[in-house]
Order: structure tokens, then sequence, then C-alpha cells
């Protein structure tokens, strides 16, 4: 990073190994004070205005000073936060300033063409959030506690799980993962985290109504839980860019996404990534149609990272099985009173019904479209975000065997489900395909929450390589770091 105005149109900046020319639009766009971050995996010059870059620090030295603080709070007053944040959700008249603020967000996205699917807080959204905050009331603390004791001769080393410190998290428009940020703090760690301007008007109100009030009450420190009060993209570059955070979670958008880690990464923090999803289903030669059916229906009832994005049917069985997913997915969209949209991939389109027209629910309207379309073998690493009408492809293979293949060569590396009824064919999959969560049925149980019992900060994929000593899905229980204690018992020890 480099304070301004030291750079005038026409200077090179070596930005890890690429000599990038600073254009005459970026050189005027920096003010006095500025702050340029170079990105070392793109070659790209972002500006971080001095007050957002100062905001930033402020909050993470804030956050930090929590943390120390943090270490001496009891289990009763952490428990009592969560406690205290589930009663103050779940009271109505409480909630309303919360749920003007959310319709505010939800009517402004709406006017500017922004999805607006996992910005409204629902009342399903806000009972979920209510049940996360009594889990993590109910769970056990996991830091300070000892893991494993090694015993020697006259001395023993222990091994205890330790909190890790502060950490950063950028996150989308999604009112919910204010509980899932908030699980940071059982296991010791702070938390300073920035949601999408999207939903910004809902987070203030929701640490306002909930969060600052259950923080005082518990007697916790005040700043365990920040939040960067600020529409900039600039914001989640300054934060991440901070190596006082001990990890970096990002969610979002798989370009924004792999663009903040890239930050961390380079700024010497480590990073957990939560981006690019869609599910895959491959379906196997003796899979049963029935249930077949059903695990379709039930994957695609809403547009998350864990929702059907591909369905592999080998040959020999698409005449009897495109149709079963086809009337599968009319089924889930017809729930809204739409239809689905269905990209065709290796002659599945000589399986489905003659397309015709219809109305297609996009972040900017109604469109018109057809409701199947042939696209090719290479589109297949596409993500569809649709907003209302169901939207995924249905390619033919010749065997369960090429749908790995392609599931390893196109998919995001996430999720697949193997539905067979050969054990077989389900092993084949489980063995062969490079995902962190496979399955045998419908896709939407990627869910740390709803596999685990534990609120998610993010589902991470293998994309970029497998991950090291954790599992894909990251809790506020789970970040962590081990500490080594000794007990010498013989004062004459000696190497």
């Amino acid at each position: 990073m480099t304070s301004t105005p030291a750079l005038q149109s026409g200077d090179r900046v070596l930005v890890g190994s690429t000599l990038v020319t600073v254009d005459e639009a970026f050189a005027g766009s920096l003010m006095p004070g500025d702050v340029v971050l170079g990105i070392a995996s793109s070659g790209q010059l972002r500006r971080i205005p001095q007050d957002v870059h100062a905001l930033s620090r402020q909050r993470v030295k804030d956050a930090l000073t929590a943390f120390h603080r943090l270490q001496d709070a009891s289990t009763m007053q952490v428990n009592r936060f969560f406690a205290v944040s589930a009663e103050r959700l779940g009271d109505d008249s409480l909630f309303e300033s919360v749920a003007r603020a959310n319709q505010a967000d939800v009517e402004a996205a709406v006017a500017r063409g922004r999805s607006t699917t996992r910005l409204v807080l629902s009342e399903k959204m806000r009972s979920e959030m209510i049940a996360a905050f009594k889990m993590w009331e109910s769970v056990d603390m996991s830091f300070n506690s000892l893991q494993d004791t090694i015993t020697h001769a006259g001395w023993e080393v222990q091994q205890w799980k330790a909190p890790l410190g502060v950490i950063g998290f950028v996150f989308e428009g999604r009112p919910n993962v204010f509980a899932d940020a908030t699980g940071v703090l059982k296991g010791g760690n702070t938390v300073v985290f920035r949601i999408g301007s999207d939903a910004l008007r809902t987070a203030k109100a929701i640490m306002d109504v909930v969060v600052h009030p259950a923080l005082a009450e518990s007697g916790l420190p005040a700043d365990c839980v920040v939040l960067l009060d600020s529409v900039e993209h600039a914001a989640g570059w300054a934060l991440f860019s901070d190596n006082r955070l001990s990890l970096a979670v990002a969610r979002g958008s798989g370009e924004a996404v792999s663009e903040l880690g890239s930050i961390a990464q380079q700024s010497g923090v480590p990073a957990s990534l939560h981006g690019t999803g869609g599910a895959w289903m491959i379906v196997g030669q003796k899979a049963d149609a029935d249930r077949l059916s059903f695990v379709v229906q039930h994957s695609l009832d809403r547009k998350v990272c864990n929702t059907l994005n591909v369905v592999c049917i080998t040959a020999d069985r698409a005449a009897k099985l495109v149709p079963v997913v086809y009337e599968a997915a009319e089924q889930a969209a017809s729930v809204r009173g739409l239809r689905c949209r269905v990209h065709a991939v290796n002659g599945a389109e000589e399986f489905l019904p003659e397309s015709v027209s219809i109305e297609v629910k996009r972040a900017d309207g109604l469109h018109l479209e057809q409701q199947i379309t042939v696209s090719h073998q290479q589109d297949l690493s596409h993500e569809f975000e649709w907003e209302e009408n169901p939207e995924f492809f249905i390619v033919l293979v010749t065997d369960v065997a090429e749908s790995v293949r392609l599931f390893n060569e196109f998919s995001p590396q996430f999720v697949v489900s193997a539905v067979s009824e050969d054990a077989a064919e389900r092993d084949h999959v489980w063995k062969a395909a490079n995902a962190p969560f496979v399955g045998d049925g419908f896709t939407r149980w990627v869910d740390g929450q709803f596999a685990l019992l534990r609120p998610e900060l993010g589902l991470s994929n293998w994309q970029s390589g497998r991950l090291f000593a954790r599992g894909g899905v990251l809790s506020g229980d789970s970040a962590f770091t081990v500490r080594l204690q000794v007990k010498q018992t013989d004062p004459g020890l000696h190497r």
C-alpha cells in the first residue's frame, strides 16, 4: 500500500509481478491522504479513501482491545449475551424498527435493480436467527479447554485450544449472518464485519436494537462485535489489508470473494473464502425415479450456494429420467406461480418438452425468455443466480465416471449428490469426486446450522485446493489456535 498523491497518470507501479500503468481516470480519483492498494493476483489498483482507511484501522483497534478484555469474561456472561440477543430479537415491539430498516433496504435495492432474495428479513429468517442465538447460548465454550496431555518422566506437555484473535468478516447483504458472526464469542474471539451496502440500514438497526444492548447487559466489552459502518467497497479492502486480523472471512460472489482473499493473503492474514457455489447431482444408471423427483424438487426451493445447478443423467436412462427432473423443477417453480428455466447439454433437449416463451423474474424485473435453451459442455462452470425461477443445467453423460470427470473439471468442487440405488455408483462418486460435501439426496443439506447444529460463517469449496486442517463448514466456534503448556515436576530435567 502507498499513500497519495504520490501517483500520477502514466506512472508505472509494480503490483506483484506485473508492472501496472496508472491511467488518467485512476490518478484523477485520488485525494491527499488516500491509500492505494495493489492486488498482486490481478495486477489491479484499488483506491481506499483516507476516511475509510482510518475508520477501518480504528475499528480493528477497538476489537483488538476488546479481545484482550474478553479473556477475563465468564461463560455465564457470554451465554447471557446470546440469551438477551434472542429475547430482544423476538420482542415484536423492538423488532419494529429493524423491520422498518429492512423494508427501506429492500425498496432501495429494488429501485437499483438489485437482487433481494437474500435481503428480505422474513419471519422465517427472524425465527432462524433467534434459534441460532439460543443454540449458541447452549453450547459449551470452545476456548481454554484441554485437548491432550503427553506425559514424560518428570514433566508433561498439555495442548490447549485457545482463542484466535480478531476475525474480519465481509459478507453479502444477508441480515441473518449477524447470528452467525456473533458465534465467534464462544471461541473467545471478537469480530469486525462489513455487510453489503444493500443491508446496511438493517445491520445498523440490529446493532442498535439487539447487539449493543445484549453486550451491555451481559457485561461484555462493547467492541466484541463491531460493524464497519461504511457503504464503500473500499471498507472491505481496508479491513482485509490490516495484518492485525487473525483471520479474514469473506462470503458473497465469487469474483469479489477472490479479490478480498487475495488482499488478505498478500497482507499476511489467513483467509477463509466462501464464494462460488452451485451444487451438482449425479444421477446413476440405477437411480430410482421417485426418489430423484423428490430430491430435485427440494434442491430448487430457493437460490443459495447449495442450490442444484447441474444434473448429470446417463444417456441410456435419459428418456425416463430427464422428464422426471423437468417435472420436479416445474413443481418447485409452481410454488411461486412460475416456470423453471432449463439449459440442455449434450442432447438433453431431445427429452424435454418443446420450448415456449415464459416470464422469468430477474433482479431488474420480468423478462420473456425461452424456457429451454441449448448450452455447451464448457458452460457448466456457470453458476445461475436466479431470483424466483429455478434455473439449472441438464447434461447427458455415458456413465457415472464421466459425470465425476465433468464435476472435477467444471464445478466449483463444492456440493455433489449421487442419486442411485447402486452402492457401487454412490461409492465411486464419494471416492472420485473432489468435493468436501457429498450426499445421496437433496443438495440443500449443506448448511452449518441444518447439518451440524452450528450457524456457519461460511461454506468452503475446493476450487482453489483442499482445506488445511479443518472442514468445509466454518462456524463461530471452529476458529481457534493451539497453545502448549509444560508442567515440570523434575527440577533437574535437561536435554
